[in-house]
């Protein structure tokens, strides 16, 4: 985006495409990371054009609010409300559902629900009737799911997978990893500050705002893991650990930005378009710290 909050298709296309060629195996779109329920359903549906035009498996995340609960800009988070959603279940979760039924008109495999407040089993369950896409539910650090509600998403026909991202709670994220092992639903980690401990919980794959840049950073604990080198595994998750700390911190929602950032000084968006409209502001001195934690982590992989 730029400062304004323009979206470049061109941008995308090529943004995407330059993260396939450096590892990912699939795109999660419109979640968390690329603000997506911010974004116009016009745009949202050229995002996913986008996305599934490169033929790997594509995510899409659904629900959360358009509405932010501060100025874009401003200091502190302005993490999505609710507050602009209509009353009860059912009109809380309709956008929603209507997202999901556009992702799979334009070929998505599956989504990712944004946690909400109110009765997460019964919104889970029309997001299903109106796109019979899998949906990974999502346990984050805003907005924990108890653990009787996530045994029962868990076990909701739909549910393919749980995404955990509780950011500092490791015995939540453990609890979480168990329960979905056990469901026998994919356990992911999302947890960018806990990630190599997460996959020694047992987590089985990875959707992470980390891998926004610096894919190779991740995908090298992944492929460290999947191993039998000890010291490799070691060696990459202390420098994914350093780059998280650099950009997984108060305030947290500036890892958006951060990310933004890193993006552009690995040449795959132009710095017209490494603007977070809303996230909190950060101040330039940040933008030089992280810059020299990634250098410290091996530099940057320009395209």
């Amino acid at each position: 985006m730029t400062a304004s909050g323009e979206v470049d298709l061109g941008v995308v296309s090529r943004y995407f495409a330059g993260l396939v060629e450096d590892g990912v195996d699939g795109l999660a779109v419109l979640a968390h990371t690329g603000r997506g329920p911010y974004l116009a359903p016009d745009v949202r549906a050229a995002v996913i054009e986008r996305a599934v035009a490169l033929g790997v498996p594509v995510l899409v995340g659904v629900g959360g609010s358009s509405e932010p609960s501060g100025t874009p800009n401003a200091s502190g988070s302005s993490e999505p409300s609710d507050a602009s959603e209509p009353p009860g279940a059912a009109g809380r979760f309709a956008r929603a559902a209507e997202e999901a039924r556009v992702a799979a008109s334009l070929g998505a495999h599956g989504v990712l629900v944004f946690p909400a407040e109110g009765d997460r089993l019964g919104g889970h369950d029309a997001i299903w009737r109106a796109a019979r896409l899998p949906m990974i539910a999502f346990d984050l650090y805003t907005r924990p799911c108890p653990p009787d509600t996530m045994l029962d998403l868990l076990r909701h026909p739909g549910v393919a997978g749980l995404k955990t991202a509780l950011l500092s709670d490791a015995m939540g994220c453990q609890r979480a990893i168990s329960l979905a092992r056990q469901e026998g639903r994919l356990a992911i980690t999302g947890e960018d500050r806990m990630f190599g401990p997460s996959l020694l919980w047992g987590a089985e794959a990875a959707l992470v705002g980390l891998a926004a840049a610096s894919v190779g950073v991740t995908a090298a604990v992944m492929d460290a893991y999947r191993g039998s080198d000890l010291r490799a595994f070691d060696a990459a998750s202390a420098r994914l650990d350093r780059l998280a700390t650099a950009t997984f911190t108060e305030p947290m929602e500036g890892y958006v930005q951060r990310m933004l950032w890193l993006a552009a000084a690995e040449g795959r968006i132009p710095e017209s378009h490494a603007h977070d409209p809303y996230g909190p502001s950060l101040p330039e001195q940040e933008r030089a710290r992280v810059m020299s934690t990634v250098v410290s982590t091996g530099g940057f992989a320009a395209r």
